[in-house]
């Protein structure tokens, strides 16, 4: 087993699943100057993914064809999902390794795995292809990112002692949330000696963002820091976190981002009870805690437009305004991927990092919206 290289502390991670939009389309400016940014600032690791559309690509244009290959670290998936066979797993692997211009993968990761994607893993050989690749020097580390039960991440670790890195979904929302169990799978991945990469620390910006609940709570406690950055005190507090990634979409972002690592402080028991109160607040408005990642459309036979779905019921039962509620989403919603064309099978469910039931909600918007 190849031991994990140690981070500096609290270590920032670029997170390039959304990548910031100009009129359409992918603003590169914008994301030369935020690489720039974080690099200057001493940071250098960088997550992607095989499903992540247009982001390795952009990583090549902006990191790896302007910066020395020792300079950083990048990390991309393997998604099980979207691996039809056994043989596509080092074509996928050789496709990313293209996409991104480099020789070797710094760390490797089966990306999202849930049960079934874990017995999907193991009917492949999946494992093994990850001891091969890091064998071979293509991959210098291997790992997983996680979206199942405790018991799941426990047996997986138990049966797979050599992975070396975990990436969890960790944030002072999630951190007693039921269906998430982010304290478990944390105290899990602890007991078994891992490292852990952190995604969501924002929750997909629920806990970021002027407007938000977090905002009406800890703006008042200490107007001179940004909502988010008390999101990633939370987390940079806890023993064993590698890195912790924030998928940010201008400079300014980036900038707001550096200053709270390099001048890191953990939060106080004070701080922690605003978190707290924070969590209340969500709780007390009925919403799905969609994060609009789009890994829900990934298998839908219907190819609907579920996360915007969520985000039309979130705004209904935020705002309470159910004529203006039902005129925009005629507007945005095409007749042929309303919600009453859902099968139900389901398919979305098993793919959804949150936990949601999905086609329970895409009935209710059916109902509310449409009906």
């Amino acid at each position: 087993m190849a031991e994990y290289i140690k981070a500096r502390e609290p270590n920032l991670g670029f997170g390039n699943m959304r990548m910031p939009m100009k009129d359409g389309v992918v603003d590169t400016e914008t994301i030369f100057k935020m690489v720039d940014a974080y690099m200057a600032a001493g940071f250098n690791y960088y997550d992607t993914g095989y499903i992540y559309k247009g982001s390795e690509e952009m990583l090549k244009l902006a990191l790896v064809e302007r910066y020395p290959r020792e300079s950083f670290m990048i990390t991309t998936k393997l998604s099980m999902a979207d691996c039809p066979t056994p043989e596509d797993m080092p074509k996928i692997f050789d496709i990313s390794r293209e996409r991104l211009g480099v020789d070797y993968i710094d760390t490797y990761f089966l990306h999202g795995l849930t049960k079934p994607t874990i017995e999907k893993a193991y009917k492949f050989g999946a494992f093994d292809f990850l001891r091969g690749l890091r064998d071979k020097g293509l991959a210098k580390h291997i790992g997983f990112s996680f979206h199942g039960t405790p018991e799941q991440l426990d047996e997986l670790l138990t049966n797979e002692p050599d992975m070396e890195l975990v990436q969890l979904q960790i944030n002072y929302l999630d951190w007693d949330d039921e269906k998430v169990q982010a304290r478990r799978l944390y105290e899990i991945a602890r007991a078994h000696g891992k490292p852990i990469s952190v995604m969501e620390p924002c929750k997909g910006g629920w806990l970021s963002g002027d407007e938000s609940e977090a905002a009406q709570v800890l703006l008042p406690a200490n107007p001179d820091v940004s909502v988010a950055s008390w999101a990633f005190r939370f987390v940079a507090g806890l023993e064993g976190i590698y890195v912790i990634l924030s998928g940010m979409g201008n400079v300014e972002q980036v900038e707001d981002n550096v200053k709270t690592f390099l001048n890191f402080k953990p939060l106080t028991e004070e701080e922690r009870k605003l978190t707290l109160e924070v969590v209340d607040r969500i709780h007390a408005v009925p919403r799905i805690p969609c994060t609009q990642c789009s890994y829900c459309t990934r298998g839908c036979p219907k190819k609907l437009p579920i996360p915007l779905y969520m985000r039309h019921y979130n705004n209904l039962i935020t705002y309470k305004v159910p004529d203006s509620s039902r005129h925009l989403y005629h507007m945005m919603i095409k007749p042929e991927t309303m919600a009453a064309n859902c099968v139900g099978c389901k398919t979305c469910e098993t793919l959804c990092p949150q936990h949601i039931e999905i086609t329970k909600y895409i009935q209710e918007v059916k109902r509310l919206l449409e009906d």
